[in-house]
């Protein structure tokens, strides 16, 4: 049985049959990942973890456990720290490091049963949007390896898409959920901030950075968020809400819905911003079809207006490497990660270690962070960008008192080619439609909706109200009821 073509819920169903067992199932997909290598999708994998892990799955299912994520395999994106495999944040600065605890977000996933087979790439620290940034080699998009998966979590989005895993764990600061999903043809959600626990996962910035699912469906990612969301009071962040169970949000019927028409009364909100001269026309015409099958599912197209869309880069390339200046001051060499070998004095130290363990793009950042948090210079920028922050925000609730969910698109290319932006600015731009949301603290997703140029893969964003995940996934799972782009798989995978 082709096992990896099968989603997290048809493994679940599998399993619960006892037609295949976690171990049979991990040793499968572990044997394809080791076949896939060339795509640079994983860090580091463990069999013997894995395998353990699988035979404890199988152990409670024998002892009567049910579960939707026992005993299925997925990874995990190595942002997050894991005591049985190492985590280096794709960072030279942390090559080899082991952390003595797991990130909540991984416990919470290994409580409900899921399997982890290993830590997958990233752009080094998060920082990025076509995971070219990893220290140690870029991730491939399956769909055409000459080409960039997306990023921060382009391993993740490499690895759904190219059927070595189910699903996968991801960490959208600015888009880096949304945007490799839709490059690579695979679903995924940042929930609202604070929905999932940050304990454990490295920080790049502390006000932006959330752990979102990257899967087949939105059934799996509500799998998925169930699973990784909640209550951590060992984070500072995390929201004290009640748990809920996003699956069961997908078949609740909408109120006024009819046979044929499930979405009968939502209003999907179009910025104009969103569709304007900066969308290449192939992806303005796979969007527009996705929200044609919208209207005939009954929803209804409302234009609204996000009137601070284009301030939102310079605001978020001030707050973040504000934040990343911060938080990356901890990695000096003194008490864990790279330390250089020969220094004359603790400044030299300081300084070689960082230079050494730190690559181009983290350096950028850390620099444009510390002179925007500088004497004279705070007001002037780091002041005015949180000010503008909230009026982006605001502008968000304006278009709510008019639509339940927006719409548009999630990058406004296809996939470009790897080392095909030589500019930082040219990589920067390509985030224009998914840093508002993430500005925000909004929940967005992306959902596949066709093919652009090339035969490359389409996403749809779609943007909720705060704690309206339930209402995004069961949105994007009526889409995917009513279409099959988010089957297709790449070719030969």
């Amino acid at each position: 049985m082709d096992l990896h073509h099968l989603g997290v819920a048809e493994l679940a169903r599998q399993l619960e049959a006892r037609a295949v067992s976690s171990v049979e199932l991990t040793k499968q997909l572990l044997a394809r990942v080791a076949a896939h290598e060339q795509l640079g999708a994983f860090l580091c994998t463990d069999e013997a973890v894995a395998l353990r892990q699988a035979e404890a799955a199988d152990a409670r299912r024998a002892r009567g456990e049910t579960g939707p994520l026992l005993g299925v395999p997925i990874a995990h994106k190595d942002i997050f720290v894991t005591r049985d495999f190492p985590t280096t944040a794709a960072s030279r600065m942390l090559d080899g490091y082991r952390s003595p605890f797991d990130a909540t977000v991984v416990d919470q996933l290994a409580q409900a049963g899921a399997v982890t087979l290993g830590k997958l790439n990233c752009d080094e620290f998060a920082m990025g949007g076509s995971n070219e940034n990893s220290a140690y080699l870029p991730a491939r998009n399956p769909w055409n390896t000459e080409r960039i998966p997306g990023g921060s979590s382009g391993g993740s989005a490499v690895a759904v898409a190219a059927r070595l895993v189910p699903a996968a764990t991801g960490t959208d600061t600015g888009g880096s959920v949304r945007q490799p999903a839709a490059l690579c043809n695979v679903t995924g959600i940042k929930p609202t901030y604070g929905r999932c626990s940050r304990y454990g996962m490295i920080a790049f910035a502390s006000s932006l950075d959330q752990a979102g699912p990257l899967a087949r469906s939105a059934e799996d990612c509500a799998v998925l968020l169930s699973a990784m969301s909640g209550f951590d009071p060992r984070d500072a962040t995390s929201a004290d809400r009640p748990a809920e169970d996003y699956r069961a949000a997908l078949v609740a019927p909408r109120a006024g819905a009819t046979a044929g028409r499930p979405l009968q009364g939502l209003r999907i909100g179009l910025p104009k911003e969103f569709f304007g001269a900066g969308v290449s026309a192939d992806v303005a015409d796979a969007v527009r079809q996705a929200l044609a099958e919208y209207e005939k599912l009954g929803a209804t197209l409302v234009e609204v207006s996000l009137p601070r869309t284009e301030l939102a880069i310079p605001v978020y390339y001030i707050i973040a490497p504000a934040e990343a200046s911060s938080n990356l001051s901890r990695y000096d060499g003194v008490r864990y990660g790279h330390r250089a070998q020969a220094y004359d004095g603790l400044l030299e130290m300081y300084k070689k270690t960082r230079a050494e363990g730190f690559g181009p793009e983290v350096k950028r950042r850390i620099m444009i962070g510390t002179y925007v948090l500088s004497h004279g210079y705070y007001d002037a920028y780091y002041l005015q960008a949180q000010k503008l922050r909230r009026m982006i925000a605001d502008d968000f609730q304006a278009a709510f008192r008019q639509c339940d969910v927006i719409a548009g698109p999630v990058s406004p290319t296809v996939a470009w080619p790897i080392g095909g932006k030589t500019d930082p600015v040219a990589n920067y731009l390509a985030d224009i439609f998914t840093l508002p949301a993430s500005l925000a603290g909004l929940p967005g997703m992306s959902v596949p909706a066709g093919f652009g140029e090339a035969g490359l893969p389409v996403g749809l964003q779609l943007i909720g109200n705060y704690w309206k995940e339930g209402e995004l996934l069961h949105t994007a799972h009526a889409l995917q009821q009513a279409t099959d782009w988010h089957l297709r798989a790449p070719e030969g995978f």
